[in-house]
């Protein structure tokens, strides 16, 4: 039965969707296939430069040390020499000397006893005279062959096996690194970074985490260690970052091929303590705040509502100063100055102590006392909206995650209205406490 030209002509096109989403995906596999194309040839151009360039250095400073070594072997040959012969020719000058003597001696002598005895009787008896004076049957002593240095050379030809097996072992190519980054998260001013062994055999000791801007030809060291997560602060909004990862081998000191860099963003605004408050000295970037000598208290607030629900807002406590049980840490829905704390309404705060207050009312439960180093983080999720039944005089609930130190403590907590996002705000009492946000 033949259709209907409606019904063909919307199939007709309903094919000719299906062969341009075909078209498209067969593109970006070929685009796919480039990438990995250009990955190959490129990675396998630049492992040849570093490989040329590394022996090249290797020979140039291996070459460098023989001849350091050889200038030195030479140098002791020379002050062997030098040493051994001054005795040997302080002796010959000796000997000559004696011979020159002896020979002077001869000669007198035998003129001497030329002339006969009569006339000649005073220069025999001025020879005999001078020839007892000299000592004729003292010879300096004239040491053996076997007293005197013989110098040679002691070579070991097995050096040139050991080296050898050296060379032959030294250096591999890996196809791929045993590290890659798994995952990229964007935080306010901030972007976790994840990694992870993708080489089972390979068993990792420290990992060592770069990152740069995409603009920039520099990658720079931002961790070293053995976690497998880390936080890479001060990065600005909606900024291209670029970010690699390698890992040193258990007892071993090279590190491995970098993995394949990956690039992440954050759209999501950075984190800031109001500045001009004079209680606080606040860093450049305004994520920092450290509370300082001056007499002023009060809460030092977020400079705007920055904070979301469905986000983990950090508090990591860079330094500690005299504790206080007004203290606090936490977020609120709205500024309110006059308060010394954020132990009041319409905020939810963990005090140095460890006490954890909503709306001013202190929890049964409690977390472990914040010291330097803590970490406190912040998840609130949204669990109802309008009015609720109780009298608990809220009309807006929110579920609320405090953690520090490995304890954490949940609750609701119950808004008077509804807000799309919070502040969030510090107080202490004593000098010295340093708190970064992100």
């Amino acid at each position: 039965m033949e259709l209907e030209p409606e019904l063909l002509l919307q199939e007709a096109r309903e094919n000719v969707e299906a062969a341009q989403s075909y078209r498209r995906e067969l593109g970006q596999r070929l685009q796919g296939l480039r990438e990995a194309r250009r990955q190959i040839r490129e990675s396998a151009s630049q492992t040849r430069d570093v490989l040329k360039q590394h022996f090249n250095d290797l020979k140039g400073t291996l070459g460098k040390l023989l001849d350091e070594r050889l200038v030195t072997l030479l140098q002791e040959v020379d002050t062997i020499e030098q040493e051994t012969i001054k005795p040997l020719d302080d002796c010959q000058k000796l000997i000559e000397h004696g011979v020159n003597t002896a020979e002077d001696l001869v000669q007198e002598g035998e003129i001497a006893i030329l002339g006969g005895v009569g006339e000649q009787n005073e220069k025999l008896w001025n020879f005999t005279k001078k020839a007892s004076h000299i000592q004729l049957d003292s010879l300096p002593e004239v040491p053996l062959l076997v007293d005197v240095p013989c110098l040679s050379a002691q070579l070991d030809d097995s050096i040139l096996n050991i080296v050898k097996d050296h060379i032959f072992k030294h250096g591999t190519v890996a196809s791929r690194p045993p590290v890659q980054i798994e995952e990229l998260i964007e935080k306010p001013g901030g972007i976790i970074v994840r990694w992870c062994k993708v080489d089972d055999d390979f068993t990792a000791q420290d990992y060592r985490l770069q990152f740069r801007k995409c603009t920039s030809n520099h990658f720079e060291d931002v961790y070293v260690g053995s976690e497998t997560e880390f936080i890479v602060l001060h990065i600005d909004p909606n900024v291209d970052y670029q970010f690699r990862v390698c890992a040193r081998g258990d007892g071993r000191q090279e590190w491995s091929p970098w993995s394949v860099p990956q690039m992440g963003h954050s759209t999501l605004v950075p984190h800031e303590w109001t500045a001009g408050f004079e209680g606080y000295s606040l860093s450049s970037r305004r994520n920092i705040a450290l509370r300082n000598d001056s007499e002023s208290s009060g809460v030092l607030y977020s400079s705007a509502p920055t904070y979301f629900c469905g986000q983990t807002l950090t508090f990591r406590v860079e330094t500690v100063g005299q504790p206080d049980r007004r203290d606090s840490i936490g977020v609120c829905a709205e500024k309110q100055n006059g308060y010394d704390s954020l132990q009041r309404d319409q905020a939810v705060c963990i005090s140095t102590n460890g006490a954890v207050f909503v709306n001013g009312k202190e929890m049964t439960n409690q977390l472990p006392a914040v010291t330097s180093g803590s970490t406190v983080t912040f998840d609130i999720e949204a669990v109802t909206l309008g009015s609720t039944n109780n009298n608990e005089g809220g009309n807006f609930k929110l579920r609320v995650t405090i953690s520090s130190n490995n304890r954490e403590v949940v609750f609701d907590w119950l808004l008077e209205q509804s807000c799309g996002s919070l502040y969030f705000g510090c107080s202490f009492f004593y000098p010295g406490w340093k708190v970064l946000v992100f």
